[in-house]
């Protein structure tokens, strides 16, 4: 069993449909939407949800109204201006204490000073995680919550899981939707993978944000590939990409044209291949084939 990880330095290079378009040529994998702050693999692959599970990534205070006692020492000590003196009443005090669960860092601080343990430090639910099937085969995919942090515990909590359903099923690959850019989820999504291709598109700012997902792969010691994804609206950058490539042995085992396929079969839920059997597609297979060797 090996495992692919699809990443780009920034959004918006075609990823996921490329990702979408693998899932429709691999005959036994389980896919990974792994990209779960902006998550929209599952708007090609259209799952039918079978198991449904909290994802909780951090732990946040909550004060009992009927405990506390409006010492004030919680919001003295809060360095996150979380604490509000704007609680109900109890049998104590006209007012009580609370936490603004948007604020609240989870620190403890105030857990652990208060003098009358007034204070609850429960986990806090930061989206939910999901194991569906679709036309092509099992996916994994997620749903972090609006403004949630700790992206990247659920990444691993989601390619964990793919994992164990690949072994389970005895499937030949794992094949994941990675975040972009260079932060906590794509550390979260490529460390430990067997392969990683990283989609860029011929622009300045592609090549750019190329060299620096490049760079964290390598520091990770993960065998990288390339492919450039409408690499014929600027010929001159694709060149430029290709020769970085060759500099930063970098093997580009893929160059997909433009197409407007690409949208048209996103709006159909639909895969490129799905789609069209035009020359776009032949690109597709070619870079699959391309992968599928380098493991």
């Amino acid at each position: 069993m090996k495992e692919l990880v699809v990443i780009s330095g920034k959004g918006g290079t075609g990823k996921t449909s490329i990702v979408a378009a693998f899932a429709d040529l691999a005959k036994n994998a389980v896919f990974a939407d792994c990209d779960v702050d902006a998550a929209d693999l599952h708007l090609v692959l259209e799952p039918t949800i079978k198991n449904t599970a909290d994802f909780s990534g951090g732990k946040q205070a909550f004060i009992l109204a009927e405990k506390c006692i409006g010492c004030g020492k919680c919001r003295d000590l809060c360095r996150f201006d979380a604490i509000n003196f704007n609680g109900p009443a109890n049998d104590m005090i006209a007012k009580t204490y609370t936490v603004d669960p948007i604020s609240c860092e989870g620190c403890k601080v105030c857990v652990e000073f208060c003098p009358v343990d007034a204070i609850e430090f429960n986990d806090s639910i930061n989206g939910q995680w999901f194991i569906s099937d679709t036309r092509f085969g099992t996916m994994v995919h997620a749903k972090l919550g609006i403004a949630e942090e700790n992206s990247g515990k659920l990444v691993s909590l989601i390619r964990k899981e793919a994992k164990r359903i690949a072994e389970e099923n005895k499937k030949d690959f794992i094949i994941v939707d990675g975040s972009p850019g260079i932060g906590c989820p794509v550390i979260a999504s490529i460390t430990g993978a067997d392969l990683v291709l990283i989609i860029t598109e011929p622009t300045l700012s592609g090549k750019h944000d190329l060299e620096r997902v490049a760079d964290l792969a390598a520091g990770f010691k993960i065998p990288v590939l390339v492919a450039i994804n409408k690499f014929d609206l600027n010929p001159d950058m694709a060149a430029q990409i290709e020769q970085y490539a060759q500099n930063s042995s970098i093997k580009v085992v893929g160059k997909i044209r433009y197409d407007k396929a690409f949208t048209k079969a996103q709006i159909l839920k639909s895969t490129v291949l799905e789609y069209t059997g035009g020359a776009v597609s032949e690109d597709i297979k070619a870079l699959w084939r391309n992968v599928t060797y380098a493991f």
